[in-house]
């Protein structure tokens, strides 16, 4: 009997190290790379001690949190001192894995305070996936299948709880990973534990009962504003093994019932920590911001949905750099839409947060969000291009950078050059060795009516809007390709009769005099601006 199959993608990432941000991307994951990213191992005790290497500190989410971030910044800069940090990392962690299966720094005797609540391992798996694309590590696999295989046991003593319960649909990802590249029929069967033991977020959007802003003292788990970042994943995450169109059609719904509810200009919707209604001066939790962005990248490639897309592009150029200092230095943990100033407040003005919550710092209010930032513009660059069937190439977000890949054994360099999201031209440069037959998709906007594709020196033609634009061709030697998305100012009617002016994938906002002041604290030791 033929192995139950998953569903395959509608569109493959490519493997991280396939794309290289050019032009202002590059810059901007080198500032990055300069900031808090790429040195919080070197001052901040929960990396620089964690106990996920050796050492005494906090040894549950933000190691794996950092490292997943990291791991896609160092190989997509080619940055050989950041690799050399992941690096160590990893080898940390595999070196020490358990003979039972188990990875990280919690020993035998304090398990069962875990009480299946093993979210860290989660992301763990994301970092594994991302080091075995870059480096091809087959220790990796198998320090993975062994994990999973504990978990397998695990989890029939101790169902999840807690923060796993909730986010089940990133170990499934985990899972579904593993299983494409080795096949174990017994991996599919663990996801359907693991979906069994986790918290239905396909009811609690069915029969929506958070419409406005949840009071202190009625907040839980399911209002909890990452889990729902996170859970937006979960219908495509879930369609692949269920072949259920329900699934698949629940994603809209998921982000509709948000967008209706709490919804925000910038394409984000309100938690601080909980659902917070639609007024924006509530402000969205940083790790939901870069979190709504990696499950949009994951529904993307499972549904092939070219809105899904045009909602990553609005909250990547928006709701993202809103929440950091231009350096990356410092970052909120809330972010409001309308935000005017910065400051500590003590006028209860939060659903559970505390009172530094929208000012910029190493840790303001708590620092899961310290931990957790570092994947929004990484994985956003590594999720621009994704392939398509007949060894074809989708424009998933547009942004400058260059693609190495292969169709029909041929090698394929796809080159992007654009000052988009400000610009509507982009340039796509295709140079193929030879010639190979494959189709482009050229993802346009639902907010353009009158965009254009020139292929060479034929005539531009219009493009439908919330679609892909696919241009079949054999491809030889080098040729432009010229994508037109003309950008018309939309205005749209908020919360209070308030107005947001839109243009292009871009929020408007009106320019703000700055005003700095240390008001606590202290620079950590490798400032150097």
């Amino acid at each position: 009997m033929e192995r139950p199959r998953l569903l395959p993608l509608a569109l493959r990432p490519l493997p991280l190290g396939a794309i290289r941000p050019t032009g202002w991307l590059l810059n901007q994951l080198r500032i990055q790379a300069e900031g808090l990213s790429g040195h919080l191992d070197e001052f901040w005790p929960d990396i620089a001690r964690s106990g996920w290497i050796g050492g005494e500190v906090e040894g549950w989410e933000r190691g794996p949190y950092w490292l997943d971030g990291v791991m896609p910044l160092a190989y997509l800069l080619g940055d050989a001192a950041l690799q050399a940090k992941v690096s160590h990392w990893m080898d940390h962690i595999l070196e020490h894995q358990g003979q039972d299966g188990w990875l990280g720094p919690c020993p035998p005797r304090k398990r069962e305070a875990l009480l299946g609540d093993v979210w860290p391992f989660f992301i763990l798996l994301k970092a594994v996936a991302e080091y075995h694309e870059a480096t091809d590590d087959q220790h990796v696999l198998r320090a993975a299948e062994r994990l999973l295989r504990f978990l397998d046991s695990f989890l029939d003593e101790k169902p999840l709880s807690g923060w796993a319960k909730y986010r089940w649909q990133d170990l499934v990802l985990g899972i579904h990973w593993l299983y494409e590249l080795t096949g174990g029929e017994w991996l599919l069967a663990l996801a359907a534990k693991v979906r069994g033991q986790g918290y239905d977020w396909q009811a609690h959007f069915a029969d929506f009962r958070y419409p406005e802003r949840v009071a202190r003292g009625e907040t839980n788990m399911g209002t909890q504003v990452v889990n729902n970042a996170m859970a937006i994943k979960q219908p495509g995450v879930w369609y692949r093994q269920s072949r259920d169109e329900a699934d698949s059609r629940a994603a809209r719904r998921f982000i509709e019932t948000l967008d209706r509810c709490h919804g925000q200009a910038t394409g984000v919707f309100t938690g601080d920590e909980h659902y917070a209604g639609l007024n924006p001066s509530q402000g969205t939790e940083l790790c939901a911001v870069v979190e709504y962005m990696f499950s949009l990248e994951v529904l993307v490639a499972a549904l092939g949905d070219p809105l899904l897309a045009d909602r990553l592009e609005k909250i990547a150029f928006n709701a993202l750099p809103a929440t950091f200092k231009p350096d990356m230095w410092a970052h909120q943990y809330d972010q409001q839409a309308n935000q005017v100033i910065c400051r500590v407040s003590e006028d209860r003005v939060y659903a559970s947060n505390g009172p530094d919550a929208n000012i910029f710092g190493l840790e303001p209010n708590y620092g899961c969000c310290t931990a957790n930032m570092h994947q929004g513009w990484p994985k956003f660059a590594s999720h621009l291009w994704m392939r398509t069937e007949g060894e074809g190439f989708a424009a998933v977000a547009y942004a400058p950078c260059e693609v190495r890949a292969e169709a029909g054994g041929r090698p394929v360099r796809i080159s992007v050059s654009t000052g988009y999201p400000f610009a509507d031209t982009i340039s796509i440069t295709v140079k193929v060795e030879g010639v190979a037959h494959f189709p482009l998709w050229l993802r346009i906007p639902a907010w353009c009516e009158e965009a254009e594709v020139a292929v060479g020196r034929e005539a531009p033609v219009p493009a439908a809007p919330a679609a892909f634009h696919v241009v079949p061709r054999a491809w030889g030697g080098t040729t432009e390709v010229i994508l037109r998305v003309p950008m018309t100012p939309r205005v749209q009617r908020r919360f209070h009769n308030s107005v947001a002016i839109e243009r292009g994938p871009l929020v408007y906002a009106l320019k703000i005099g700055e005003d700095w002041r240390m008001i606590g604290g202290e620079l950590p030791h490798v400032y150097v601006k």
